[in-house]
């Protein structure tokens, strides 16, 4: 059995990210038509962060599949009152196919995937949010084909949603404009990943602190929360990223048929405002539908490989 992990985002490469990608349109065409987890087989979902999205699609997809999903939240179990990652691990694989985990740190989620038998994947840690990105590019492709399709990011990137944003779109052939200030830009090591993929994949990576130059003629707007869970620096961000806010003004610079993109939950007035999010250029809940799709189409190609 060759074990497969989806941490980050290239971990599939870039043909492995296209036939997930192609399966979760299907998927989304007719919900119950792979039925990969019939029997049923479990697939442990564990929270050590805050959800909804994640929480009710892998919930409900699990299902669709003729799964059987157990939610855990770590606070109410042994991992939460300090079992070791490695044991949770050992154990959970005894009982379950896959292991999905929100948590904080990326150290947590590789020691999990260490010392675990069955897939497991990342529905959200610190430094990349790789479920969200096949959700995001799935609701690309509805509109646009991936490859050369230009997409700008502005605001925060340089946590999990820029990190994967600039990785997964590198890895389909995507032209990516990060619109952030210094202190908030991709690390290098991330934008020096960026870059090995591009000279395969005829993709590009631009960063500029300027939001207009970022956003000027791209086909896809895309922004995300400027406070995020555990920061206590409100005061300093806002001063920090208030003219990257997603507003109509900002958006007038880009395509004329762009579409806007925001993983939710969103702060309305802050990043982006009710007009933009509420607007017709906005795909924003047809890209939280498609979480579902996705990660539906991630599970069952993670177990076809790992079998």
């Amino acid at each position: 059995m060759t074990l497969k992990h989806f941490l980050k985002d290239d971990d599939l490469t870039t043909a492995q990210q296209a036939e997930v990608l192609d399966l979760a349109a299907k998927l989304k065409a007719d919900r119950y038509a792979y039925p990969a987890l019939k029997g049923p087989k479990s697939v442990a979902v564990v929270f050590e962060k805050p959800s909804t999205r994640t929480r009710l699609s892998f919930d409900v997809g699990i299902a669709e599949l003729g799964g059987h999903s157990v939610v855990l939240d770590a606070q109410s179990t042994q991992l939460g009152r300090g079992e070791s990652i490695a044991d949770t691990a050992r154990v959970l694989s005894r009982y379950v196919s896959a292991i999905v985990i929100r948590t904080f740190g990326d150290d947590r989620i590789a020691e999990l995937a260490e010392h675990a038998a069955v897939p497991v994947v990342n529905a959200l840690t610190d430094g990349w949010h790789p479920c969200q990105l096949l959700a995001d590019l799935q609701t690309i492709a509805e509109h646009k084909p991936l490859k050369g399709t230009s997409i700008a990011y502005v605001g925060d990137a340089a946590f999990n949603m820029g990190n994967s944003t600039v990785i997964a779109s590198s890895l389909a052939g995507m032209h990516v404009r990060i619109g952030a200030p210094a202190g908030y830009q991709p690390a290098d090591e991330v934008l020096e990943r960026a870059a090995q993929i591009n000279a395969a994949t005829g993709g590009s990576v631009t960063v500029t602190a300027d939001p207009v130059e970022a956003v000027t003629g791209a086909d896809v707007v895309s922004t995300d929360a400027w406070i995020s869970m555990g920061m206590d620096d409100s005061a300093r961000r806002f001063a920090d990223l208030g003219r990257y806010q997603l507003n109509s003004q900002l958006l007038a610079h880009a395509a004329d048929d762009a579409i806007v993109l925001h993983c939710l939950p969103a702060h309305r007035g802050q990043e982006i405002t009710d007009d933009v999010i509420d607007g017709p250029q906005s795909r924003v809940f047809d890209q939280a539908e498609n979480r579902l799709h996705a990660q539906k189409a991630l599970l069952a190609w993670l177990l076809k490989e790992s079998s």
